[in-house]
């Protein structure tokens, strides 16, 4: 159905457009800083399925419009941006109870439970500003108009960036709970960090807001 040129030559595009950490990646270092590992990969799952939400959106037609929308596109990004700092600020907020969950006297499990952690990511992947103008921008710009069932090729590309993105977020989200687990040795610490993902989720929040269309 896609040629393996075509393919391959997607997946290398793909790969250089995660290298560069966007809003995903910020959002999941974020949350594995506030929360740690658990929190952090569940983020990271629930990241790439919104984003292959986005795929499907497009690969109908439904993508293609909210691009080109300007009204529909900063509506959804604006939500976006929004639910990113109320999480930064929830985060800010609580930085100081991780210190019983650090040394084993509370449940050391995500802030709301691993299906509401899945749940902020999808949300996060799905309004994601980079990722709708990737896939509605570049995704068709690599199906086989030839080969028909045009829908279905661009479900089967949508995987390769998908698969990229989850081996690639996981590894940020891993890395950032490593160093949190450092600052857990100190309560000064651990409280400081906490902070700092918080604060990295709404700096993230506020720069997406007020980015124009080329993100």
């Amino acid at each position: 159905m896609v040629s393996t040129d075509r393919f391959l030559a997607f997946a290398a595009m793909s790969l250089l457009v995660i290298v560069i950490p966007g809003p995903s990646v910020l959002f999941v270092i974020g949350r594995a800083l506030a929360h740690g590992r658990r929190t952090a990969v569940a983020t990271a799952l629930g990241n790439v399925f919104g984003s292959y939400l986005l795929v499907v959106a497009v690969a109908f037609g439904v993508g293609a419009a909210v691009e080109r929308s300007v009204a529909v596109f900063m509506a959804v990004k604006l939500a976006g941006a929004a639910y990113l700092v109320l999480l930064g600020v929830q985060a800010f907020r609580h930085r100081k109870d991780m210190k019983a969950s650090a040394i084993g006297t509370a449940p050391t499990g995500p802030a709301h439970g691993d299906l509401r952690t899945v749940l902020d990511g999808v949300l996060v992947g799905l309004t994601n500003p980079k990722g709708i103008v990737f896939f509605a921008a570049v995704l068709p710009q690599f199906v086989d108009h030839g080969a028909g069932r045009l829908p279905l090729q661009m479900l089967l590309l949508g995987l390769v960036p998908i698969s990229i993105g989850l081996v690639t977020d996981t590894l940020w989200g891993l890395t950032a709970s490593a160093a949190r687990t450092w600052f857990a040795r100190s309560d000064r610490r651990l409280s400081m960090i906490g902070g700092a993902g918080g604060f990295t989720m709404i700096g993230l929040g506020v720069t997406v807001a007020a980015t124009g269309r080329a993100d």
